[in-house]
């Protein structure tokens, strides 16, 4: 049996509203006319493949959904999407990336926070999560928020709960993920932490961004996190992956880190599974 495929206008005009663009802005912008717009949107004229793809940057569409759109208009495909052993000059660099992070925690993430590659660093972080969150494909938003991850021993829960829901509605509106907003509404019915008290610094991490502070046997750790993208990637894959690393936030969490490093040689059973590539 054939599966619907939508019509073009109707994912252009989804797509223009959910930008919050008007078919005058859009117009403007894509160097058209409102009337020409309105008639691709009500399929009473048909869009070139030049048109779909000027259309599709102007509306910042994802690669996946610029081949849907594609489609939907009749033309083939632009894009293609590879397995990231296939990209393997990319699958180095990232390598190469998240070692030279070490002995911090950095990781890549496919387009629903699943990690793909790891540098393996600090596993006692990961000490008394679930086995069965450890499991490939491990996702990093559940780990980190998951009653059985690492929630019980993160300190400043509330805050970096509200900090990973505003994230990830950000990248549902703008990718249109239905998986993506699964994963968010499993996320809101997690226990909902109290607030607690605020932080109020007028230097250090808090004033900057959230930190991630987490509870250790030596002591609390606190990290920055930053996200790196590949820029103008052609493929799918490639433009779906980020690349998140946890930098200290302050001297104690460097000697923390240097102290749990110097312990690594204890063993720690399974839970270093959370850093092993899925």
């Amino acid at each position: 049996m054939a599966t619907h495929q939508q019509r073009f206008g109707v994912l252009l005009r989804r797509w223009r509203q959910r930008r919050r663009m008007t078919q005058m802005d859009l117009a403007s912008i894509a160097n058209s006319s409102t009337r020409h717009l309105s008639y691709l949107e009500t399929g009473r004229a048909q869009p070139s493949r030049e048109m779909v793809m000027r259309l599709a940057e102007d509306l910042d569409i994802p690669l996946r959904e610029r081949n849907a759109l594609l489609l939907s208009a009749g033309f083939a495909p632009a894009f293609q999407e590879s397995s990231l052993p296939e990209l393997a000059s990319a699958h180095r660099a990232i390598e190469q990336i998240l070692e030279a992070h070490k002995p911090y925690p950095a990781f890549a993430v496919d387009r629903r926070w699943n990690i793909v590659l790891s540098n393996r660093a600090i596993p006692r972080l990961y000490v008394g999560v679930s086995p069965e969150l450890l499991q490939p494909p491990v996702n990093a938003m559940r780990l980190t928020l998951h009653p059985f991850g690492l929630a019980p021993r993160i300190v400043n829960l509330a805050e970096w709960r509200r900090h990973v829901i505003m994230v990830l509605r950000q990248q549902v509106e703008v990718r249109a993920d239905c998986a993506l907003q699964a994963l968010l509404t499993e996320i809101m019915t997690y226990p909902t932490p109290p607030d607690g008290l605020v932080t109020e610094k007028e230097d250090g991490a808090h004033r900057y961004a959230t930190p991630l502070q987490i509870a250790t046997e030596a002591g609390v750790v606190s990290f920055l996190n930053t996200t790196t993208v590949f820029g103008t990637p052609t493929d799918i894959t490639l433009s779906e992956l980020a690349l998140e690393m946890l930098f200290p936030a302050d001297a104690e969490t460097v000697e923390i880190v240097e102290t749990l490093n110097a312990a690594e040689s204890m063993p720690v059973g399974r839970e270093d599974m959370a850093m092993r590539l899925s």
